[in-house]
């Protein structure tokens, strides 16, 4: 199990509904509305969870 940065939602890893890799780091996302919101500023996002 995975957690959406943005939301929390716990998701599995292969059942993400996009990812995004971010310094090095894959980040997984329950939407594709998620994923975009992360884009917009993923530094407000990476240390959350």
């Amino acid at each position: 199990m995975v957690i959406d940065p943005v939301c929390g939602m716990e998701i599995e890893e292969e059942e993400a509904a996009a990812s995004r890799t971010y310094k090095g780091k894959t980040y997984y996302f329950c939407s594709q509305a998620c994923r975009e919101e992360f884009d917009e500023a993923p530094e407000d996002y990476i240390d959350e969870y």
